[in-house]
């Protein structure tokens, strides 16, 4: 058997993890939680968690982007970057991959050329 090349093993997880992810979005969660301008709703906290997960499978498909020093986060719909990136170019093409998610409302792109 061969051994698993390191980026392929981090492929395999990362896809893991997005179709995980991607699971728990689809489950029915029970509502009574409201939510209000400074809190999300538990359904909100779910597709949140779903759509974080596919801005983070996009950009690992992106090989010019390194996933390892993208940083994202979602409330609310709106998704944030941060972290380092090699050119002003990748600035962008992150921006534009997150956005071209399903479920993004916005994104505010605080990455950084490093």
């Amino acid at each position: 058997m061969k051994r698993m090349k390191t980026k392929d093993f981090f492929k395999k997880a990362l896809l893991l993890l997005s179709v995980l992810l991607i699971g728990v979005g689809q489950v029915s969660v029970l509502s009574g939680c409201a939510s209000t301008p400074k809190s999300e709703s538990t359904g909100q906290y779910v597709d949140d968690t779903t759509i974080t997960g596919k801005v983070k499978a996009a950009i690992f498909q992106d090989p010019s982007l390194k996933v390892s020093q993208i940083n994202v986060e979602t409330y609310k719909g709106v998704v944030q970057l941060s972290g380092f990136v090699d050119s002003q170019e990748n600035v962008k093409k992150a921006a534009d991959v997150a956005a071209s998610v399903p479920g993004v409302v916005s994104v505010k792109n605080d990455l950084i050329v490093k």
